[in-house]
């Protein structure tokens, strides 16, 4: 689904999306990628010893995450601010819901713009990660 400027109001709720659970080979993939290969992320015991129940990921997947959820609506290409705060740690079968809702609606400098709230929430409804964004929106 695309959001087109007209369709658009401020306080609007954006369409909530809810994943897949997250897989141990999901974080796995991440952190080898991002080139963080502490074990905490593969290996229960070496997170336990962090004082952790089992693997688990950080936000900076997560987050991403929630940007692929808003580009989706937005397009990637139309960005032009991000900013994010993490807030709790994500484990192997997390479920994770993706959603936010537009806070400004406005035009500066002849383009259409909406600034956004975002959230990536845990099934138990604490917020994984939270961030911020502004969106050129196509007429």
């Amino acid at each position: 689904m695309t959001y087109i400027w007209n369709d658009l109001a401020e306080d609007q709720e954006l369409t909530s999306v809810t994943g897949e659970p997250v897989s141990r080979t999901e974080i796995v993939k991440y952190q080898g990628a991002s080139g963080d290969f502490d074990a905490a992320h593969h290996h229960d015991e070496h997170a336990q010893a962090y004082g952790f129940p089992g693997v688990f990921s950080l936000g900076m997947l997560h987050a991403g995450q929630l940007n692929n959820y808003a580009n989706g609506f937005f397009g990637r290409h139309n960005i032009r601010k991000y900013g994010m705060r993490f807030c709790d740690v994500i484990y192997p079968d997390d479920v994770l819901t993706f959603g936010g809702k537009i806070v400004k609606k406005y035009q500066e400098n002849g383009q259409n713009k909406v600034d956004l709230e975002l959230s990536c929430l845990k099934e138990n409804g604490r917020a994984a990660v939270q961030a911020w964004a502004t969106y050129i929106v196509e007429k």
